[in-house]
């Protein structure tokens, strides 16, 4: 991965709906989830969750398929991962084992299976 398309990808996750959109299609897996199902988990317009898509779409993170009448759409996992070893690729000081091996591996399936839509705010007392 080159460091404008990299660049072009992390502006892309740069917002918390696009985000939270995303992590939603890494979470559904290959099979992806329909456009009506997304907008039913972000709660956002029909238009919002398009022009959301479009950019990630632009970035190379997701990609969509029309089956008939629905539009289902899914993460492209090789972008993800080829953006995750660009990411990672000097971790270390590029070392063939990490010294710390905790800090490249994903989180527990518990808290990775966790979807929060929005971050949430704390309310003052």
């Amino acid at each position: 991965m080159e460091l404008n398309e990299s660049i072009t990808a992390l502006k892309a996750l740069a917002q918390d709906t696009r985000l939270a959109l995303y992590r939603m299609l890494v979470q559904a897996g290959p099979e992806g989830l329909s456009v009506g199902a997304l907008a039913a988990r972000l709660r956002v317009p029909d238009s919002t969750l398009s022009a959301h898509l479009r950019v990630l779409r632009a970035a190379g993170l997701v990609r969509d398929e029309r089956r008939g009448r629905v539009i289902q759409c899914r993460a492209d996992f090789a972008h993800m991962d080829a953006l995750l070893a660009y990411l990672t690729e000097n971790c270390c000081a590029g070392a063939g084992a990490c010294a710390i091996p905790a800090t490249c591996k994903p989180q527990s399936a518990s808290r990775a299976n966790r979807h929060e839509t929005l971050p949430r705010t704390r309310q003052r007392r």
